[in-house]
């Protein structure tokens, strides 16, 4: 029976990942993988994981099964970063549970709003593109709407629009911050009328959040996500601890659920756990309980917030440098400078990307994406010229 089976086309992220990795060049400058990096090129472990690490070989006593939620105190101790302190459970009506990173937070989530009835997913394009990849598997049929406008700003009226037009039986996908792949954000005044729309609207939000704290803040990053929640009854929050905690191998996420009344929330859960037992069984710990413990440290939290700061001032001087730049040959750089997180798409044919590549030893997406924490000091320039090269 297995010789009917297909060959199914390389992951094309993977197969940039070996073209670098193969590239002799020495001024090689890899663009395409989704990770942060430092000035000096490299993806750090968090000294406050290494401390709440050590802390964990002191004094974990077990390592027996946690159940199909996972670490509680992590999920609970995550809450007033993602729903604020003053009122982190909006009135005992949200409850989660820990997923192996965002990518299963967002399956979970779909798999649920496809048990509760929805068969359809308004999404802005581009996304993610796992998130297609997700909802196609789960049998969903995806509405795609325009997510940026030419100028490089958010194209709010296309959200409005598939809100407005959604109905019972119908969701809406939202990133709550550091848009994967554009950068584009909706600013507080949009997700007001985001927020608005849907509080109109019969469609169930679904908000992931893979990059808080990347942008400007994690204040800040989380303003979309709080103002769907002031105005909507119920939604469903895909969450990551995967880039601000540094924990990609370690895949620690959480999955959120908002009932309309509380008394809900026991009979969603126990749907949400039934989906996780037959997809994944229970979430990995380590990761997880490491979060944990430095949320419930103040001084490793102050840790972690330094290091985030970090990260977050890295990119955005990075951003600042290459919207100074203004255009490259054809390409204008400038709106770079007020987008968020990792990502930004550039406007490049598939033979201007595969002229960087062969040509300046520069790896990016087909898309043209660029992760823009692959920028150093020492390549930037490089950079510039090369994409005034090809553009010319």
């Amino acid at each position: 029976m297995l010789d009917r089976l297909a060959p199914q086309a390389p992951d094309a992220l993977l197969a940039l990942i070996k073209m670098h990795r193969d590239d002799p060049r020495t001024d090689k400058i890899d663009l395409g993988v989704g990770v942060y990096r430092t000035g000096q090129g490299d993806t750090p472990v968090f000294a406050a994981i290494k401390a709440a690490e050590r802390r964990l070989v002191d004094e974990q006593d077990s390592k027996s099964y946690l159940g199909p939620e996972g670490d509680m105190g992590f999920v609970e101790a995550l809450m007033p970063y993602v729903f604020g302190e003053a009122n982190p459970t909006m009135g005992g009506r949200i409850e989660g549970m820990q997923t192996p990173g965002g990518t299963g937070a967002v399956r979970l989530a779909t798999a649920l709003a496809k048990a509760a009835g929805v068969t359809r997913v308004h999404m802005g394009t581009p996304s993610w593109p796992n998130h297609a990849q997700i909802l196609a598997d789960l049998d969903l049929e995806v509405a795609g709407f325009s997510h940026a406008c030419p100028d490089g700003t958010a194209d709010l009226d296309a959200v409005l629009s598939a809100i407005r037009g959604a109905g019972e039986g119908e969701a809406v996908l939202l990133h709550g911050c550091c848009h994967n792949p554009t950068g584009i954000d909706y600013t507080p005044e949009q997700w007001d009328a985001i927020a608005a729309a849907l509080a109109e609207s019969r469609a169930l939000p679904i908000v992931d959040v893979a990059y808080q704290g990347l942008g400007h803040g994690m204040e800040e990053d989380a303003y979309g996500l709080r103002a769907v929640l002031a105005a909507v009854p119920e939604a469903l929050v895909a969450y990551s601890c995967d880039k601000n905690f540094g924990l990609y191998r370690d895949r620690v996420g959480a999955f959120y659920v908002m009932a309309a009344e509380g008394g809900q929330l026991p009979a969603i859960l126990s749907n949400a756990a039934a989906l996780a037992r037959a997809n994944w069984s229970m979430p990995p710990d380590h990761g997880a309980a490491a979060v944990r413990l430095i949320l419930r440290d103040p001084d490793l939290t102050a840790q972690w917030l330094d290091e985030l700061d970090t990260m977050r001032t890295r990119m955005r001087q990075v951003r600042d440098r290459l919207a100074g730049a203004g255009t490259a040959g054809s390409v204008d750089l400038t709106p770079l400078g007020i987008q968020n997180g990792l990502f930004s798409v550039l406007p490049l044919s598939k033979d201007q990307i595969a002229a960087l590549r062969e040509d300046h030893a520069i790896y990016m997406a087909g898309s043209g994406r660029i992760n823009v924490a692959g920028l150093t000091e020492a390549n930037i320039d490089k950079f510039i010229r090369a994409l005034a090269e090809v553009t010319a």
